[in-house]
């Protein structure tokens, strides 16, 4: 079977799936109780336990594969996160006769992409970690921004008011948090929060081509510099705020 064909066959299954799970299925009863949580205690939940024991036998070859992201312009998008975060395009596959394109990228070496679509879905499917981008055909023309980043935004709401959106953000970890900064300020990058800014120093926040949030983590200890790229000083900045809202 072509990668091709494999692919249709795939998309097809989901949006079945997603289009029946909810009137043929049924809540598993030993997961039910298993959600049914007591109230928080001094604002905490006690969730030690998920951190001990064995991964279910089943879900042993599990692989947290992807997290999709729909994009309004594929080669602004893979700018960024190729030349600007490091990413490489592992995967890529148009379907003209649905409007839409897939592209999927990671923090690989392109020494490591295999040659021929069949291997490099192979390689793909199996890598931790990707984001697919989903370019739906003719956004990149749209005024404006085309899709909610989820994080108090306004973009396709019928009344034009904010929403209190799920997501959140992306997130990359980098040796030093100062210095990438300085390098994403020098490629142009837009800052949501720079290191030194807000109540939490040391971290950072910049926004892709669509204005999703990708935060910055350093690898090691959180540290705090005298001054950041924007040229907020440590002691400055306001305390936390809810992105969502």
């Amino acid at each position: 079977m072509s990668l091709r064909k494999t692919v249709t066959i795939l998309l097809l299954a989901t949006i079945l799936h997603l289009t029946t799970c909810n009137a043929f299925s049924s809540p598993n009863p030993k997961y039910a109780s298993m959600t049914s949580a007591a109230e928080p205690k001094d604002g905490k939940y006690d969730v030690s336990e998920w951190m001990k024991g064995e991964r279910p036998d089943a879900t042993k070859d599990y692989i947290m594969q992807q997290t999709m992201m729909r994009i309004k312009n594929p080669k602004k998008s893979l700018e960024f996160y190729c030349d600007v975060l490091g990413f490489k395009l592992v995967l890529y596959n148009e379907f003209p006769e649905w409007g839409f394109s897939v592209y999927f990228v990671a923090p690989v070496e392109a020494v490591n992409i295999p040659e021929g679509r069949e291997a490099q879905w192979q390689y793909c499917m199996n890598l931790p970690g990707c984001i697919e981008l989903t370019w739906n055909h003719g956004s990149e023309t749209e005024e404006g921004s085309v899709y909610n980043t989820g994080n108090a935004d306004a973009t396709g709401t019928a009344d034009g008011q904010k929403v209190k959106g799920g997501f959140g953000h992306l997130g990359i970890t980098v040796p030093d948090v100062y210095e990438a900064c300085e390098r994403f300020k020098e490629m142009g990058c837009e800052f949501h929060k720079s290191p030194n800014s807000g109540g939490m120093k040391g971290l950072a926040f910049v926004k892709d081509p669509d204005g999703y949030l990708i935060e910055v983590l350093p690898q090691g200890k959180m540290i705090t510099k005298p001054i950041d790229c924007m040229g907020v000083m440590a002691e400055s900045g306001e305390g936390y705020k809810d992105n969502s809202k």
